[in-house]
């Protein structure tokens, strides 16, 4: 049975259960012929525009439809007698439980009458009406190709087809339903519904919209949209005020006093009492923060507070506009850290009633708000009409809806922005990045102008790391245990020709520190790394007793796929020092593992800023973090260091804090746990009609300033 027949499908919205006892062979109900007729005066807007838009002609690639045809007890909503399929349209009402259960009945009804039936929520055919017209072009493209195998057509068919599609005119017809695609759909300033709708893709998986399990990048692209937190990040990552319109930090740093605006409502569902979104008060802010240190919530950002806060007082709310965060002790980047996206604010009784299902039942307070999800398919958010912030005196957002795909292939995805079937598009992969890119990091001839190419510093750091604790059995034998080593393979790499030939000039060369580029204020080119020489990594070599005739042992560099270019080009380097290697691919998930165990001694890793400030990098190598504890992979340990990074939650300035960030950065490159290859660069494309666009170092995905048109 196909993907679209019964068993998979969900609750139909404009099936109208009637009393009159017919029996189901009577297909054609005479007695429903009236009530159909009202239902036709009465349509949805998604009904209006799919008849109007597709199905009206009576000729949807040879097929006619019927609209509000009787069928035993029930109306669908359009009926193909050729094809026997019913088409139906859903309203959110079919989610609830009860309907539901009244939909499967309904569902084995028809399927006892040998009837297909796919149905679309009404958001689809309003904002996605392209995937409605794929969905239906995989239908008839499966129903012709039984026909043709000599499967014949259901036995309770009745009439031929208003079209040729024989073999010969198939080609042709394909070629039509294409070109149909092209220009019912893609990215012109409105859609079909006069709505402005962006549209982006997603690459990689969606487990949820919960910000308390924010762990990815599509997850902190949406959840951006649907919700917000005290503070927010502008586009040179400053803090700047969100729900919280000012606030004060006390004068030993243990108490962030926030105040908030009283303008800000959660968006409307049905949990609250009036069925209108209330205002936000300081108890949601108690209530969303406890929820991310709850064990039984698990969430994934319960790192934000942990050893943090009070153990018993650890947020409090003396009033509706007051919300105080009390920690146990100092910690400067507080504020950096509450523009994570786990730091949202989210409403107890809506939270509450979904439980885990909360998931796929956001609500939050941002500019957009869940409308639809079909998951790995297709994703719809709506402007909040009730969104707080403006720009310039206009309430934001400007876009109607944002329409997300879920297209992993990226090649795939980059041609349907070539298409103008997306707005937006990101991460540039290696097997079409010389079509798109000249080696000097510019677009090439054949996409000049075509759209729009943005390029700014990413806080992400991609390195190789080094095992350097000796008292771990792995280490005691390795070379990697000698600094003298480590800073061979520092000299060694040329990482200009590195970035220039294997990344299009999309990175900057890694010759300072841990620290990325484009850090808040963070001089980091007062901190100096290595650059390419190679006769002073066979000079370190030497030193530390190593020569042709006692070669420094083979050692085993492990990556994944995505990098191994980059990796056999480090490989090629370092054998050209002396310093053979043997790079070994696995799977990013297992790789992961490796080095999360301490069970690998050389690897390729990669550390994106959580929140724009230079502790979370420097903390990589303290040593309270060591593995499992935290993110201290290379089991690094250097007393002077720790004694640094402590000295630094007790700094009174930012200054006095970022000069002791410095000592530590440049310490770590003397000590060379790490070879830093290069800083990552963002590369966003976006269509020419597109204007409002905002870029920042943390690559969140703003669209509420966005335009189109």
């Amino acid at each position: 049975m196909p993907w679209f027949s019964f068993p998979l499908l969900k609750g139909v919205r404009g099936m109208i259960f009637n009393l009159i006892n017919t029996t189901l062979n009577n297909h054609y109900n005479k007695q429903n012929k009236q009530f159909a007729r009202n239902l036709r005066n009465d349509s949805t807007p998604a009904e209006i525009r799919l008849w109007s838009d597709l199905l009206r002609a009576k000729d949807f690639y040879g097929y006619a439809f019927l609209r509000q045809r009787p069928i035993g007890n029930y109306i669908a909503d359009f009926f193909c007698k050729e094809l026997r399929l019913i088409i139906e349209l859903d309203e959110r009402s079919h989610q609830q439980e009860e309907q539901a259960e009244r939909d499967i009945l309904r569902n084995q009804e028809l399927q006892d009458l040998d009837y297909q039936l796919i149905r679309f929520e009404d958001d689809e055919v309003l904002y996605d009406l392209d995937n409605v017209i794929r969905t239906l072009e995989v239908f008839i493209g499966e129903f012709e190709n039984r026909k043709n195998e000599g499967h014949p057509p259901n036995p309770l068919q009745r009439g031929k087809h208003h079209a040729d599609l024989s073999n010969g005119n198939k080609l042709y017809n394909l070629f039509i339903l294409l070109l149909a695609l092209l220009f019912l759909g893609g990215c012109t300033s409105k859609n079909q519904s006069g709505k402005t709708v962006f549209n982006l893709n997603l690459d990689d998986a969606l487990t949820s919209l919960d910000p308390a399990f924010a762990r990815n990048q599509n997850a902190l692209w949406l959840d951006n949209q649907l919700y917000n937190g005290l503070v927010q990040i502008d586009d040179s990552l400053k803090t700047k005020p969100a729900i919280a319109k000012s606030w004060q930090v006390s004068a030993d740093g243990l108490h962030y006093i926030f105040h908030l605006r009283k303008d800000v409502f959660f968006q409307d569902d049905a949990q609250f009492k009036t069925g209108k979104g209330r205002k936000v008060v300081a108890a949601d802010f108690v209530y969303s923060f406890s929820r991310l240190i709850d064990p039984k919530i698990g969430s994934s950002g319960s790192w934000i507070f942990s050893d943090k806060v009070a153990v018993k007082t650890a947020f409090t709310a003396p009033d509706d506009s007051t919300f105080i965060i009390n920690l146990k002790k100092p910690f400067p980047p507080m504020l950096s850290l509450l523009t994570a996206q786990y730091c949202s604010v989210v409403p107890h009784e809506v939270v509450d009633f979904y439980g885990k299902d909360f998931r796929s039942h956001p609500v939050g307070t941002g500019p957009f708000k869940f409308r639809y999800w079909k998951e790995g398919e297709v994703l719809i958010l709506l402007k909040n009409e009730n969104y707080w912030e403006t720009e310039n005196g206009h309430q934001l957002p400007y876009l109607d809806a944002v329409r997300a795909s879920f297209i992993t292939n990226k090649q795939t995805a980059f041609l349907e922005f070539v298409k103008h079937q997306l707005d937006f598009f990101d991460n540039i992969d290696g097997s079409y990045r010389d079509d798109i890119l000249t080696k000097s990091g510019k677009i090439t001839k054949k996409y000049k102008g075509k759209f729009q190419f943005f390029t700014r510093p990413f806080l992400n750091t991609e390195y190789l790391g080094m095992l350097v604790d000796s008292n771990l059995s792995i280490v005691k034998n390795s070379p990697l245990q000698i600094k003298k080593v480590r800073q061979a393979i520092n000299y060694a790499i040329d990482r200009e020709k590195m970035v220039k030939y294997l990344r299009n000039n999309i990175g900057t060369p890694g010759h300072a520190g841990f620290v990325p580029v484009g850090m808040p204020g963070f001089e980091q080119q007062m901190v100096k790394g290595y650059h390419y020489d190679p006769e002073k990594s066979r000079q370190l070599l030497a030193e530390a007793g190593f020569n042709a005739n006692h070669p420094v042992p083979e050692i085993l560099l492990n990556t994944t796929t995505t990098y191994r270019d980059l990796i056999e080009f480090v490989q090629g380097q370092l054998q050209a020092v002396g310093i053979k290697t043997r790079v070994e691919v696995s799977q990013g998930a297992s790789l992961r593992e490796m080095i999360a165990k301490n069970s690998i001694t050389f690897f390729r890793g990669n550390w994106i800023a959580d929140y724009p400030d230079a502790e979370n990098y420097l903390s990589v190598f303290y040593s309270h973090n060591k593995v499992p504890f935290g993110p201290n992979y290379t089991a690094f340990y250097n007393e002077r260091f720790d004694q640094l990074f402590e000295a630094s939650y007790q700094a009174k300035t930012d200054s006095a804090r970022f000069k002791l960030y410095r000592q530590m950065d440049q310490l770590v490159m003397d000590e060379s746990p790490v070879v830093i290859l290069y800083y990552y660069k963002l590369v966003n494309l976006y269509q020419n009609n597109i204007s409002g666009i905002s870029t920042n170092g943390q690559n969140l995905l703003i669209l509420k300033r966005i335009r189109k048109g």
